[in-house]
């Protein structure tokens, strides 16, 4: 027999996640992570069923399955960061969980492609790719089916120099920009464009640390080893027999500049491609708001009008992102390293 769903009051998902049956049946079946609710028909408000961490008997799983089935089983938004937490380690459940907000969604899926990217940066091999392409074609897909959520992940910007935050910084606003100047989106090239913004610095993971990490002038060959960098990522990425032209193009043309004075190729700007042009602005963007160890970070408003003032940069891409910052186009900015510490100290 077909469970028969309550009517829940709409105010109750105002404090309250009603939980599906996928995200049910990924917690621990005998002790759920969060605090539980049940519905009460009778009285029309949320009971406490179980305590987080409490042992449930076999009877109480079945009863809690059954909950679930009938749409009465609830958790506190109180305990958000225990459960974003969780889905983070499971991204496909945001496209399950119909109850989280926008913002809540922006929020947990940047946590999880900071995980994976920070695994696969460690580690570039196959192996930890996968999990990181599965989480960012979840991304895609949410954004393909509205794409005004973008501007969701562009307003949370990190602001500590770290590979996976740029990486992140890079894809948000990116993808905004990319989406500004396409009259029809298709889902395959917004996938490709999003592995290509989110993967074009990968060749700086086989830079030493201590080239990198820096504070003085680098000497001639320490620079060395940064300009091979946009080399590197392309030899990452073929080796992994990933190589489809707006990922190569990202990788080997976000230091090339439109007079020819970028590297490695110091290719002109009738040679760049659109993904390098549109890449080179958001690298640039990324590394002039973070916190360097040879320098202070300039606030986004003031990077991207500095950004379109240089004749170096696309204004294709540059104005819009000025002109973003000016209307305060993204509402107000969060900052996500803020935002992660606070979450993990609740």
């Amino acid at each position: 027999m077909a469970a028969k769903k309550c009517d829940v009051p709409q105010n109750i998902n105002e404090e309250y996640y009603q939980i599906s049956s996928e995200i049910l049946s990924s917690f621990p079946k005998y002790r759920p992570p969060v605090d539980l609710f049940s519905f009460r028909e009778d009285i029309a408000v949320l009971a406490p069923y179980c305590r987080k961490g409490d042992r449930l008997s076999n009877a109480q799983v079945e009863e809690v399955a059954q909950l679930c089935a009938d749409g009465m089983l609830f958790v506190s938004r109180s305990d958000h960061p225990i459960y974003s937490r969780h889905i983070v380690k499971q991204l496909d459940l945001v496209l399950q969980d119909r109850n989280l907000k926008e913002a809540e969604i922006a929020d947990i899926c940047i946590r999880a492609l900071v995980m994976r990217y920070g695994e696969f940066y460690a580690q570039p091999v196959k192996l930890l790719f996968e999990p990181l392409y599965r989480d960012l074609m979840v991304v895609t897909e949410y954004l393909f089916a509205d794409k005004h959520r973008v501007i969701g992940f562009a307003r949370r910007l990190f602001h500590v120099q770290e590979p996976a935050r740029h990486a992140l910084n890079c894809l948000s606003l990116g993808l905004w920009l990319w989406m500004q100047s396409v009259s029809e989106m298709r889902r395959k090239d917004l996938d490709r464009v999003a592995l290509a913004l989110l993967l074009h610095d990968v060749g700086m993971s086989k830079v030493p640390a201590f080239v990198v990490n820096k504070k003085g002038p680098l000497k001639q060959e320490e620079r060395d080893k940064i300009i091979l960098h946009p080399l590197l990522g392309v030899k990452i990425m073929q080796k992994m027999d990933i190589s489809f032209e707006e990922l190569i193009r990202a990788c080997f043309e976000h230091h090339e500049r439109l007079d020819s004075s970028g590297y490695p190729q110091h290719e002109p700007g009738s040679r760049i491609s659109r993904i390098g042009r549109l890449t080179a602005v958001v690298d640039s963007f990324s590394a002039m708001i973070m916190d360097k160890p040879y320098g202070s970070r300039r606030e986004p408003a003031d990077a991207a009008r500095e950004l379109a003032q240089d004749n170096r940069y696309d204004a294709e891409f540059t104005r819009p992102l000025m002109a973003a910052f000016a209307a305060q186009t993204f509402g107000q900015l969060i900052d996500m390293d803020a935002h992660l510490v606070e979450a993990a100290q609740q």
